[in-house]
């Protein structure tokens, strides 16, 4: 069943991509109990495993239904295109009890005997304490889970908007939409998402607010009641090649054309990155990956556009093909559809 959005002649003045370290973080605590997203990201379970150990996520997974309503206040939309974690997470300590109960009393429904397990009464009972074990819950899940590999989400979040960002130049909200996934569809006004429930929304002027996902994906998730602001998290560009490690990715052929340094730089910008973000991924001086760049760029395998106060890499199309040889990319394609 589809959730319909409806838009006003002042909301589409109103969409904006945002990038948001608190939906990740809340979207990785969330896979750790979906094993049918553990495909996607097994290097990253990996890696986090020991440190996962010592997280106490009960309280979030209670209330984390696996088809349902989540709390909107634990991941509210990003208050700026690219806010910290310290912000947002400050935003839901903020959160007003009252609401939150509201809010919470959605998710708990949504699982059998949630409501009326211990955890899920002490929650409604004192909410106000509720909030604040979960916010500690969630920045705990930040330290642990995401911040360490940070560096390397962001690039590729950012890169996913700078992308998207020229297609809506070329082509319009209506033509965007469609775009980010097969899910979405535009007509006259209306956007529409495949969902497993009937909603609909018409805007006031609020226009939404497009977020690209590493952890949600393969999900599109939308929604946000009033009066918040309605948001759409869709699978982000890249994901594929996100944890593989550069010597995974550098084919010998490549070294043998472009010699080692700056044959693992191309195949290392798979997912895009800054300068800083390559050389502590490849374990190489700034000063040297910085000219392997100038030289990748200078021969049209690569392009850099500036994010903020960020100068970010990726590959052009020649870039990819002599990277990939042509069949990788267009299996990376393919995951997106």
């Amino acid at each position: 069943m589809p959730f319909h959005i409806h838009f006003g002649q002042d909301d589409l003045l109103r969409c904006r991509f945002a990038v948001s370290p608190l939906w990740e973080t809340q979207e990785a605590v969330r896979t750790l109990k979906r094993p049918d997203r553990h495909a996607y990201h097994p290097r990253w379970l990996r890696r986090i495993r020991e440190a996962a150990r010592d997280l106490d996520l009960s309280a979030l997974w209670l209330l984390m239904p696996r088809r349902g309503h989540s709390p909107d206040f634990l991941g509210p939309p990003p208050i700026g295109p690219a806010a910290r974690f310290e912000e947002e997470i400050a935003g839901v300590r903020a959160a007003d009890p009252v609401a939150a109960r509201d809010d919470m009393a959605r998710a708990l429904a949504c699982t059998p005997g949630a409501v009326d397990s211990p955890r899920g009464r002490a929650m409604l009972a004192d909410p106000a304490g509720a909030v604040l074990e979960l916010a500690d819950a969630l920045e705990a899940a930040w330290h642990a889970l995401i911040e360490p590999e940070w560096p390397r989400l962001r690039a590729l979040l950012e890169a996913d908007v700078a992308f998207h960002s020229r297609r809506l130049a070329e082509v319009g909200l209506g033509g965007l939409l469609p775009e980010l996934d097969r899910r979405l569809a535009w007509d006259t006004g209306t956007f529409t998402v495949e969902w497993h429930d009937e909603h609909v929304r018409h805007l006031t002027g609020e226009g939404l607010i497009l977020i690209p996902s590493v952890f949600s994906w393969p999900d599109v998730v939308s929604g946000f009641d009033a009066p918040w602001q309605p948001t759409l998290a869709y699978p982000v560009r890249g994901v594929a090649g996100l944890w593989a490690e550069p010597s995974d990715r550098t084919p010998e052929a490549l070294v043998r054309l472009l010699g080692r340094g700056r044959a693992t730089v191309l195949a290392a910008l798979d997912a895009p990155a800054t300068t800083s973000e390559l050389a502590h991924r490849l374990g190489l001086a700034p000063s040297t990956v910085s000219a392997h760049l100038a030289a990748l760029r200078g021969a049209g395998l690569l392009v850099s556009r500036r994010y903020g106060h960020r100068v970010i890499y990726e590959c052009t199309p020649l870039g990819t093909a002599l990277a990939t040889g042509g069949g990788v990319a267009q299996d990376r394609d393919q995951s997106f559809m």
